[in-house]
C-alpha cells in the first residue's frame, strides 16, 4: 500500500510493506524444505521397490538371478518378512501346531524352580478370536517363528547355520517375552513343547485318508536374558 504524506512541494508518495510479504528467512526455508520432502518421497519409493523386488524373488521359483543373489534376499527377509508360500505353487498349511512354554529359575540356594507349561498357541487365539481388527503378531509371529527354526534346524534342534542360529535366537525371544508377559516371575530358562495335530480331510475323502500320527516335539532349555523382578 502507498501512504500519501503532504509536504510544501506537495503530496509525497511514501511506499509501505505490503501485509503479506513474506520475510526473507522463510523464503529461504521454503525451498529447502520442498527438496526435503522431495527426498523423503523418493527414498520411500526406493525401498518400496527394491522390498517388492526381493520378496519376488524370494518366493519365485529357483532362477539365476535368485541364485545369484540369495544372501541379500535372505538378509533382507529373515525373519521379519519370511514367506510361506511360493509363487505358482502355495502351500497351505496342513497340520495345526500348538507351541507351549514352561520356564525355571535357579534360586540363591542352587534350587531349580520349573513352572507349569502354559500354552501360548492358545493365548495368541483368544487374542483373535471375536476381535474386529486382530494384531499381526498374535496371527503370525509364533507360527511363522516356529516354521523358520523347524526349516532351519530339520529335527535335531542343532544350529549349523547362522540363519539356524537366528531362527532359533528369535524363537526363543518370542517365546521368553510371551511367558514374561503372561506368567510373570522370575526365569533365566525357557523350554518349548510343540504338539502337531493333522487337518482332518474335509467331505467324504476323510475316511479313506487315515490322519498321519501326532508329533509331540519337546526342545531343549535355553538360557535367556534375565525376565521378571
Amino acid at each position: 500500500m502507498e501512504e500519501i504524506q503532504q509536504s510544501d512541494s506537495g503530496p509525497a508518495m511514501r511506499e509501505r510493506p505490503h501485509d503479506g510479504a513474506v520475510p526473507p528467512g522463510q523464503q529461504r526455508s521454503a525451498p529447502a524444505l520442498k527438496a526435503g520432502l522431495y527426498t523423503a518421497v523418493a527414498l520411500c519409493l526406493a525401498a518400496s521397490v527394491v522390498h517388492v523386488i526381493l520378496l519376488f524373488l524370494h518366493v519365485a521359483p529357483t532362477n539365476t538371478v535368485s541364485k545369484r543373489y540369495s544372501p541379500l534376499v535372505n538378509a533382507w527377509v529373515y525373519p521379519f518378512f519370511e514367506q510361506n508360500w511360493r509363487l505358482f505353487a502355495p502351500d497351505p498349511e496342513s497340520v495345526n501346531r500348538q507351541i507351549l512354554a514352561r520356564t525355571a529359575h535357579t534360586g540363591s540356594d542352587g534350587s531349580v524352580r520349573v513352572s507349569p507349561w502354559f500354552d501360548l498357541t492358545t493365548a495368541d487365539r483368544s487374542a483373535v478370536e471375536h476381535h474386529p481388527f486382530p494384531s499381526h503378531t498374535a496371527q503370525n509371529m509364533l507360527r511363522r517363528a516356529w516354521a523358520g527354526y523347524v526349516d532351519s534346524h530339520g529335527g535335531d534342534d542343532k544350529a549349523r547355520t547362522e540363519r539356524a542360529l537366528m531362527m532359533q535366537k528369535y524363537l526363543n525371544n518370542i517365546a521368553a517375552d510371551r511367558a514374561a508377559a503372561r506368567q510373570g516371575g522370575v526365569f533365566e530358562f525357557i523350554q518349548l513343547r510343540v504338539i502337531t495335530l493333522p487337518i482332518p480331510v474335509p467331505g467324504p475323502a476323510a475316511g479313506n485318508h487315515p490322519q498321519a500320527p501326532v508329533e509331540n516335539r519337546l526342545l531343549p532349555w535355553w538360557k535367556v536374558t534375565r525376565h521378571g523382578k
